[in-house]
């Protein structure tokens, strides 16, 4: 599936983009003032591709969280004055095994895409911009290469990196491509689920929620602003953090700073309106949850937990299957599940697919684009998919 045919934003008041762009690359903490906020809110606003892991809400939250000390950094374009591209950098040593240092965008596990915001129409601006920027700083830097993790495929923003390395005559190539499961249909819920599942799964899934109501009082609780917000969000790290999530030590509340990240990326996004809440309960317990985040024209389901004891009756399925009802919903036209590739639950219900990859980009002279290459030549030639795979 392509999704440059979905995931344009709708069309901001034109830059003069005649005007040279400017790069900067600032610590973090200089981007938490009020303006300096309001131009990454805007900025997002008109993302051609939306990524709400690096909205002011998200990736401040999560600097706040891993970064205390304040080193990170955020590299921006600015063409005529405006905003036009934003992407946190980083400078890691190493390469997967490999003591390879290079510039890469920074990420953490609770970050699931790593598409720089940038205005839509200004795609190929914003790279030309950060690829003259890091060619400049590869020897301050100390940087091999580029590398941009957790990209999506098949849409203008990729498609203009590739542009631009093209036109200049430098080495861009892709070293791990994987799929998960997306929502994208102009079907209605009840007409998806009927395509997605066979007759008998369906029946199967009746039952279940036949026999859950036996149990007690059956409801779905939605929720699309900030009612109740911190008993949910309370509810939702003790449930997470009671199942396997919590016994294998990556439940968000098992650490402080991940417990922190979810609390303040979740109050953040409510206050936007960016955030819709489920949960299914009986007798008002919650025995399944899930939150996503709204970034129209898309949508990405954040975290899901359900309570193991019920775990016979499918409850984080049949809360999903109440999550089609994104499929109603005029402004969103799909959703990334950020989940793992081939997960056993969400890739049965949600059938299309988003192709995310790793690109590698040569930056600097002619020695060390050639020293890149021959790096790239060992990694796609050992494995396919990449040395940090």
């Amino acid at each position: 599936m392509n999704l440059a045919t979905f995931t344009t934003a709708a069309t901001p008041t034109p830059l003069v983009l005649a005007d040279e762009p400017v790069t900067s690359v600032r610590p973090w903490r200089e981007w938490t003032s009020p303006e300096r906020r309001m131009q990454w809110h805007a900025l997002a606003e008109s993302a051609s591709t939306p990524n709400p892991f690096f909205e002011p809400w998200y990736l401040l939250a999560s600097l706040e969280a891993f970064d205390p000390t304040g080193t990170g950094r955020l590299l921006s374009v600015e063409v005529a004055g405006e905003l036009a591209g934003l992407m946190p950098l980083s400078s890691p040593r190493r390469y997967g095994r490999w003591p390879l240092p290079h510039l890469a965008t920074w990420l953490h596990p609770n970050a699931f895409l790593g598409a720089p915001l940038v205005r839509a129409g200004c795609e190929r601006v914003f790279w030309r911009a950060l690829l003259q920027w890091a060619d400049a700083q590869a020897g301050r830097e100390q940087a091999l290469f580029l590398h941009l993790p957790a990209m999506p495929l098949e849409q203008p923003l990729t498609e203009a990196l590739f542009d631009c390395a093209d036109e200049q005559g430098r080495k861009a190539s892709l070293v791990m491509r994987e799929q998960r499961a997306l929502l994208h249909s102009p079907l209605t819920p009840e007409l998806y689920l009927e395509r997605a599942l066979t007759a008998k799964k369906r029946k199967e899934l009746r039952r279940q929620h036949s026999r859950l109501a036996e149990q007690g009082q059956l409801e779905v609780v939605r929720y699309r602003d900030a009612t109740a917000l911190d008993a949910w969000i309370e509810a939702f790290l003790a449930l997470e953090k009671r199942g396997w999530k919590g016994t294998s030590n990556s439940a968000m509340a098992c650490a402080p700073e991940t417990e922190a990240l979810f609390r303040n990326a979740l109050e953040g996004a409510a206050a936007l309106g960016r955030l819709e809440r489920l949960s299914l309960t009986i007798d008002r317990r919650p025995i399944a949850m899930l939150a996503n985040f709204l970034t129209p024209p898309g949508s990405f389901s954040y975290k899901t937990a359900f309570d193991e004891d019920f775990a016979r009756y499918s409850p984080g399925v049949l809360l999903q299957r109440e999550n089609l009802a994104l499929l109603s919903r005029p402004e969103i036209t799909w959703c990334d599940s950020c989940a793992a590739p081939d997960h056993p639950m969400i890739d049965s219900l949600w059938t299309e697919r988003r192709a995310i990859g790793r690109i590698s980009v040569a930056i600097g002279g002619k020695l060390r684009r050639s020293l890149f290459e021959t790096l790239l030549a060992l990694e796609l030639g050992r494995n396919p998919v990449g040395l940090t795979r």
